[in-house]
């Protein structure tokens, strides 16, 4: 029942006045507050002296209460972070490391982040934490099929960074998980395009490389803030059912580049050995040609000569080649000539050594010089060689 309908006793809410119905007096009502305020700072209602304390110490507490409130609005930024910051929820700024200020909440927030922290994702596999590190297969992401129909089981981590804190936090709502969506859409179509053997064998950093470059296309696309560090592969094998047979032709691939490698290997040590043997009998050929040609040359040159002198002198020059045969004849032979008729009875000729120094080796000047020698040892009377050799054609 209403308190001013009819048997409701008249009451008045305000105050509990009976039949007045005029509004309630503002007066008393603050009056009122202000003694309840006092008391609660141990002030005790009175006249007008307690009126003025008590408004004094409201003042107090509010200027005390708007001071802790603005300063709560410092903040510190810490190296290696950004501080992003929100009026109502909505982006206003970001800020760089070091001390700043905003507008206390509600109406301002502060949101931090990492932007060196380095983030992973997994996919194909999650690492189990405990005493040893686990890695446990998850053959729905892993399994992958290949450009020539075949499946491979690929697993690779992914690690990330924060490049754009207001893309970060406002423009997806998960990002870890969309980063990861996108890594494996990405190397599933890397290893679409690829064949088997190349994945499994000498195209893993190619394909690490091109899963990289398509992440970070797609991902700028969206515009998720991310940066994409590092792309590892940790793991690329067939299925455990066709693992055995893979094997083997691994390890036939192996043998046959094994055998290439050391057939390689003999070409390499025996082509250069025969090149170096043509050079050789090449260079030897042309140093033979250039000596034969210039040995020849030179005998013309001679003969020319020697015909110009016999031009001029037969005589002599019949003579002169006479006893230089003669000499070049005799100083090879092991023959020793000697004049008896004015030697001695006694005569002593090392044949020895004689015929040890009168071999073809040795020069005709020095076997000459070792003949007079032994003569004039013998008698010291023995002629030089050039009239032995001239007597000697008298004679015939």
């Amino acid at each position: 029942m209403a308190w001013n309908e009819p048997g409701g006793g008249n009451r008045d809410p305000w105050g509990g006045r009976g039949g007045d119905q005029g509004p309630p007096d503002l007066d008393e009502i603050v009056r009122k507050m202000q003694e309840r305020f006092g008391r609660l700072f141990g002030r005790r209602g009175g006249g007008g002296g307690s009126h003025g304390s008590n408004s004094f110490g409201i003042g107090v507490v509010a200027l005390i209460a708007l001071v802790a409130w603005l300063a709560s609005g410092f903040y510190i930024i810490d190296q290696g972070k950004r501080g992003v910051v929100l009026l109502f929820g909505a982006y206003e700024a970001t800020t760089l490391p070091g001390p700043h200020w905003h507008v206390p909440y509600p109406v301002e927030t502060v949101k931090k982040v990492d932007v060196e922290q380095r983030r992973y994702v997994e996919v194909g596999y999650r690492s189990a934490s405990g005493r040893a590190t686990k890695i446990v297969p998850v053959p729905r992401e892993a399994l992958m099929l290949t450009q020539d129909e075949n499946i491979v089981n690929v697993q690779i981590a992914v690690q990330y960074q924060v490049k754009d804190p207001r893309a970060y936090l406002f423009n997806v709502r998960d990002p870890e998980g969309v980063l990861k969506q996108v890594a494996e859409s990405a190397v599933r179509e890397v290893v679409g395009k690829s064949k088997m053997d190349f994945v499994l064998t000498e195209g893993r950093s190619e394909v690490v490389a091109k899963t990289k470059a398509l992440m970070q296309h797609i991902l700028d696309q969206y515009d998720t803030g991310q940066m994409v560090v590092n792309v590892t592969l940790q793991d690329a094998q067939p299925p455990d059912q066709v693992q055995a047979a893979f094997s083997d032709a691994i390890k036939a691939r192996e043998d046959e580049q094994r055998l290439k490698n050391e057939a390689q290997a003999y070409a390499n040590g025996v082509i250069p050995v025969a090149r170096g043997n043509a050079a050789r009998v090449l260079e030897e050929a042309n140093g033979y040609k250039q000596r034969v040609v210039a040995q020849s040359k030179g005998d013309t040159k001679r003969f020319l000569e020697l015909l110009t002198e016999y031009d001029k002198a037969p005589a002599v020059t019949r003579e002169r080649m006479y006893l230089d045969t003669m000499q070049d004849v005799l100083s090879k032979s092991s023959k020793v000539l000697v004049d008896l008729k004015k030697g001695n009875n006694l005569i002593y000729l090392p044949l020895d050594k004689l015929i040890k120094n009168s071999s073809p080796s040795q020069p005709a000047q020095s076997q000459a010089q070792q003949t007079d020698e032994t003569s004039s040892s013998s008698n010291g009377q023995s002629s030089s060689s050039r009239n032995d050799v001239r007597s000697g054609r008298e004679t015939r």
